[in-house]
């Protein structure tokens, strides 16, 4: 693989500044921040109120622990524009969740808003390797998810040239790939696996393509399917993190050179990690549920919202911001079964470590009697595809499951292309226990 450390002239100052200046940038931003929610969010000031706080009372960043809570459910009870803290007028972009479990959740961002997040975005892809002159592939789906316009202006403020592809039409994407010989890709992690079958599909050599970078995020991945992709296709593979409700995808992002976790740009976005079940905050280095002040944000600013994603926070390395942990679960996701927390990423891990098995892989819930079960939908690879081979698959990764996660569990090796394929975010849990 290419070296492609950025040269530390273009970087932006803030990212190599000294901790002071950080910190010290933070509060003067925060104080703004919750002036704004306070004065301009009716739903702002009256939890503030309730819980006895006034924007005033921040003296300090650790004051911000007094604030009470962002949740999910807030976007949907104030649907479609009860948080936004600017006229109507000042809106130029809605994006919003899909809705499938209730009413979506709308966000709506001023023009400034859209330029911080091409800022941050394009900051993102330069951690990752890309410059200005560089081709970018965008496999993330556009329209109402915040992915594909999120990239797209990213990619163009940072220089490059964009191919807007979106989601699947998995062998248009891997012709325009060969035709087009972009540097990079972004996509989510699950169909870039898909990308690489249609390459296997059409006779080419992943390895020949012009990728040397690709940028994966909008679900949870693992180091594994890291190794995977890398040595699948010779290039890079970073992670970058984001969600609508702060801004979008640029949130957060792994420096190329390290990739030892994913720097926040906390010049935007201010984290803390709580303990989930009480709320308290912990201190960096322990994990728990990652929570986001937005500091600059001026269509939507969220104080405290609480993401459900797991991780913890450490110093910074690459770039003077703090890194938060690869997310490999979030407590949404988490599947309690008998008793043992199992999380997607862990038996995606022990797919990937088990022979004769292809990276795709599906979860079922289901009833045994009165107890909960689990069963993992796997399939053989082309040269693995006999019975013997099968048989002898779907005892190991039982075996792993059980040794490494602490589960049993049943597991069905199906034939290639069995497993049903990501066209975006990857659907790994079937919870058919309430049809049961």
């Amino acid at each position: 693989m290419k070296d492609l450390t950025p040269n530390k002239a273009d970087l932006d100052p803030i990212e190599i500044a000294s901790i002071d200046e950080i910190r010290a940038t933070q509060l003067e931003r925060l104080k703004w921040s919750l002036r704004h929610a306070y004065d301009n969010v009716p739903m702002y000031k009256q939890r503030f109120d309730e819980a006895g706080v006034h924007p005033d009372d921040l003296k300090d960043l650790k004051d911000l622990a007094k604030f009470p809570f962002t949740y999910k459910n807030d976007l949907r009870d104030n649907y479609p524009f009860g948080l936004f803290a600017v006229p109507r007028d000042q809106i130029i972009r809605l994006h919003a969740s899909s809705g499938t479990t209730g009413k979506p959740t709308v966000v709506g961002y001023t023009k400034n808003d859209i330029s911080m997040w091409a800022d941050v975005l394009a900051r993102s892809l330069r951690a990752s390797g890309l410059r200005a002159g560089n081709t970018v592939h965008n496999a993330y789906g556009y329209g109402l998810f915040t992915g594909g316009l999120g990239a797209h202006y990213g990619i163009e403020r940072l220089g490059a040239t964009v191919v807007p592809m979106g989601g699947g039409q998995t062998e248009k994407q891997v012709g325009l790939i060969t035709d087009f010989k972009p540097d990079g890709i972004m996509v989510t992690p699950s169909y870039m696996l898909n990308i690489l079958e249609g390459f296997h599909k059409a006779g080419l050599d992943p390895r020949d393509s012009s990728l040397s970078v690709g940028v994966f995020g909008a679900e949870p991945w693992t180091n594994a399917m890291r190794k995977e992709v890398e040595a699948a296709f010779d290039m890079h593979a970073v992670d970058i993190y984001g969600l609508s409700e702060i801004i979008g995808p640029g949130v957060a992002n792994e420096c190329v050179e390290t990739k030892d976790g994913l720097h926040i740009w906390e010049d935007h976005f201010f984290p803390e990690i709580i303990n989930p079940a009480t709320g308290e905050p912990v201190e960096d280095g322990e994990e728990g549920e990652l929570v986001f002040t937005t500091l600059t944000k001026e269509g939507m600013p969220m104080v405290r919202y609480r993401t459900r994603d797991l991780t913890r926070l450490m110093p910074g390395s690459a770039r003077s911001m703090r890194r938060m942990e690869k997310i490999t679960g979030r407590s949404d996701d988490m599947i309690i079964l008998r008793g043992v927390n199992v999380f997607p990423t862990q038996i995606e891990e022990q797919v990937m470590a088990t022979g004769g098995l292809t990276p795709h892989f599906q979860i079922e819930l289901y009833k045994s009697g009165r107890m909960d079960a689990m069963r993992v939908l796997v399939e053989a690879t082309p040269d693995a595809a006999d019975n013997l081979s099968k048989t002898a698959s779907a005892r190991m990764l039982t075996k792993h499951i059980k040794d490494m996660v602490g589960v049993s569990t049943e597991v069905i090796v199906g034939d290639p292309g069995e497993v049903a394929r990501s066209q975006g975010k990857a659907v790994r849990v079937i919870d058919s226990r309430d049809k049961e």
